[in-house]
């Protein structure tokens, strides 16, 4: 076993500086990340935890103010749940993930330019009854928006109800949302006075599959926070891929800073003033500076065995994701639209053509299709979920056409999302134990910006703590 210590010098002035179907990835940047633990540095450095989404924020805010540090990730690339893969030619996020151009810690931290980000269509198509119904955004798609008044997808009292609940989240700051009174978003809902016909068709399909939640329980925190931003942005996708997203974040900073393939076993506290981390190789890491753990709540459990930390008691929030490939004529439309089922029925949650989104996830020529479950399935097996996807998908768009699909691969994500039902703590103290900080979207909101502002947190408490920042 080796030891590591990574002790706080006695003068550093640059710490004050505040210069602003096997499964394979490759990541653009990997030419900056180290591949392995062969040899740690022995200098001062903050100790991060895992490069998802919210170890990279961290990072980032570290590395802005001229603080050493080592991200340790125990995968073989960044990303964490934030992660595509490269399939016979076709990027395949793993799992369903739109990326909202109105989320304020990303604007702040991404280069949306360099993202090259393609836009959804502003609505959906609902299937109900037999048929598709458009449920259009009357700013962006006007002319759809009138046409679709009179549809069945709720009466026209919720179609302008939801226009007036708009409003309403757009005159309230995001602190204000996000401390606000809080209810299951099933009951808010209903206390604003939306039927049952546009909760069923439309709001358990649409917020379900953000929320990986059907009955609709999550926080009206996290509803008015996301219809904020959906008013405010565009649904998109990065042309490379949702994983270009922490790439991104990663290609900025210094080419010695993240090493892959490196698990953290265990966190040992002792009589130091900062936590000691245990590698799986046997080898421990001592910093004087402190140690960000950015891991999903699973891990956090067993890397802390034995603390006393906050049980897991809801149940995580699971999905499923099948992609299919498919020529351009087995499609019915070109349209970037997504499709939700409206029905209350069936085991599909929605679905979308993703090459109509993004051409670039897939080869020239070829289509991608992306449909989303809500839940793991764990009893049925991945070819029978198949068999029955292309059936009930057979009811939507005709038996000849979908039955030509081809099915590329079945992502089933046990912890795709921390259950965020009430109540809740949408801001809490990172600053758990004595130079331990924790931050993960279970820490604010379950959403991408939840993640990079966690990670901001954790990092500026632990600035605050060891006098770097007033």
């Amino acid at each position: 076993m080796t030891i590591i210590t990574l002790s706080i010098p006695s003068t550093n002035p640059s710490f004050f500086s505040s210069s602003p179907k096997s499964f394979k990835f490759n990541p653009k940047s990997s030419s900056q990340l180290s591949p392995s633990p062969t040899s740690l540095p022995k200098t001062d450095k903050v100790i991060i935890i895992g490069a998802g989404l919210a170890g990279l924020a961290a990072a980032t805010h570290l590395n802005s103010r001229n603080i050493p540090f080592l991200l340790l990730e125990s995968s073989d690339a960044v990303g964490g749940r934030v992660r595509t893969d490269i399939v016979d030619g076709f990027r395949l996020d793993r799992g369903f993930q739109i990326f909202i151009t109105a989320y304020p810690e990303a604007q702040k931290l991404l280069n949306y330019p360099s993202l090259n980000l393609q836009k959804f269509y502003s609505g959906a198509k609902i299937f109900y009854d037999g048929e598709f119904h458009t449920v259009a955004d009357p700013l962006r798609q006007f002319f759809d928006s009138a046409k679709s008044l009179t549809n069945p997808i709720g009466s026209i009292f919720d179609k302008l109800l939801i226009g007036t609940t708009r409003i309403g989240v757009l005159t309230k700051s995001d602190e204000q949302i996000l401390t606000s009174e809080e209810f299951r978003t099933i009951d808010l809902l209903k206390q604003l006075g939306f039927s049952e016909s546009i909760i069923t068709r439309f709001f358990r399909p649409f917020f379900g599959g953000i929320f990986f939640d059907l009955e609709l329980e999550t926080t009206s925190r996290l509803f008015d926070f996301i219809f904020k931003c959906l008013a405010l942005g565009e649904n998109t996708l990065p042309a490379n891929g949702i994983s270009a997203i922490p790439e991104q974040l990663a290609a900025r900073l210094p080419s010695d800073s993240i090493l892959l393939n490196t698990e953290a076993v265990s966190i040992d506290f002792g009589n130091s003033e900062s936590p000691r981390v245990r590698l799986k190789n046997g080898d421990v890491l001592n910093s004087g500076l402190g140690v960000i753990l950015a891991v999903e709540e699973p891990a956090l459990v067993k890397l802390l065995a034995g603390r006393q930390i906050r049980a897991i008691k809801k149940p995580v929030r699971s999905t499923l994701c099948l992609y299919f490939t498919a020529e351009p004529d087995d499609i019915p439309v070109r349209d970037p639209v997504l499709f939700l089922n409206g029905s209350g029925r069936g085991i599909v949650n929605n679905m979308f053509f993703v090459t109509n989104v993004a051409p670039s996830y897939g080869p020239p020529n070829k289509a991608l299709v992306s449909v989303s479950l809500i839940g793991l399935f764990k009893d049925e097996p991945d070819d029978e979920l198949v068999d029955k996807v292309v059936q009930e998908l057979s009811g939507w768009f005709g038996d000849r056409m979908v039955k030509e699909w081809k099915h590329l691969r079945t992502y089933r994500i046990e912890y795709a999302q921390p259950n965020q039902c009430p109540p809740t703590n949408l801001k809490k103290n990172p600053n758990v134990e004595p130079g331990l900080y924790l931050c993960g979207d279970y820490f604010t909101s379950a959403t991408f910006d939840g993640a990079l502002v966690s990670g901001r947190r954790a990092a500026e408490s632990l600035l605050k703590d060891r006098g770097f920042v007033g």
